[in-house]
């Protein structure tokens, strides 16, 4: 790894325009419309008042993964996301132009475990410049430790559960969701090749760490927002183990205080989590 280059990375503008299309197939990927009897659900993926969900905002204006660049010089294969936060100042549009503006903000040595890479993206209506939503990502580059790096970072604070959850709510996934949330453009080989995925140690390609992002907002969004997406504010999570297409999601939310709570993630299959950490903010 070469440090400074690393941290002085300078990334273009991405401007992106997207459509009515675009937005279903989102929504479709995190597994929206699963129940056709549920209208709200509807608004989503069908109809003339067409809605975007808030976490859509994580594939808008991004350089996709560039971290798989030749320029970047890291061990793609063994990149791992731990954690994403979405902070949503306004919501978006079902169709329009933004522009995305990303920086990296940290690259953390974290010796044998690797190194911390921690970058922004900051998107904004492309015809009022107005800011629509901070990202912030922080992935694990398993084989770049040792580099002698000194940055330093602000981990969110650790919560444990206090008691059982005050409500659950499960929703799917399916077989083909990975190759369905592809589409809206994370096209990482670890999500649809079983050769390449078997090779970073999985036993089938795993879910997108974005989707399994989207799944948890969809779940807020159904639990504290009756699916209204203004009311949306943020969504923050620590990705704790892969999810696998066709396992369905136990959402646990724990009431912190007006307008919060936290949250936890689990394959209900395995029984195993999937998300820690979770935190989430939304307009009563």
């Amino acid at each position: 790894m070469n440090y400074k280059h690393l941290k002085n990375r300078t990334f273009d503008d991405v401007r992106q325009r997207y459509g009515a299309s675009d937005t279903i197939l989102y929504a479709l990927g995190v597994g929206m419309g699963s129940d056709p009897g549920d209208l709200k659900q509807l608004r989503y993926v069908h109809g003339e008042d067409l809605h975007a969900l808030p976490t859509m905002a994580v594939v808008l204006g991004s350089p996709a993964f560039w971290m798989r660049s030749p320029d970047a010089a890291l061990d793609w294969k063994n990149i791992v996301h731990l954690e994403q936060e979405l902070t949503l100042h306004r919501p978006l549009k079902a169709s329009g132009e933004v522009v995305g503006k990303t920086v990296v903000e940290a690259v953390v040595d974290k010796r044998a475990q690797g190194a911390l890479l921690s970058t922004r993206c900051d998107l904004f209506d492309a015809a009022t410049s107005e800011l629509i939503a901070n990202m912030r990502s922080a992935n694990l580059c398993r084989s770049d430790g040792h580099f002698g790096g000194t940055d330093t970072v602000d981990a969110p604070p650790k919560w444990r559960p206090q008691g059982p959850p005050d409500i659950t709510c499960i929703l799917p996934t399916f077989a083909q969701s990975a190759l369905i949330y592809g589409l809206s453009g994370d096209d990482n080989p670890l999500h649809a090749d079983m050769r390449v995925a078997q090779g970073a140690g999985f036993d089938r390609p795993v879910l997108q760490g974005l989707c399994t992002f989207g799944i948890a907002g969809h779940a807020a969004l159904r639990v504290f927002c009756d699916y209204a997406p203004e009311r949306l504010k943020k969504l923050r999570v620590r990705f704790a183990a892969p999810l696998y297409p066709g396992e369905s999601v136990r959402t646990t939310f724990w009431h912190l205080g007006r307008g919060t709570a936290a949250f936890q993630c689990h394959s209900v299959e395995r029984n195993v989590m999937v998300i820690n950490n979770g935190f989430v903010e939304y307009v009563e």
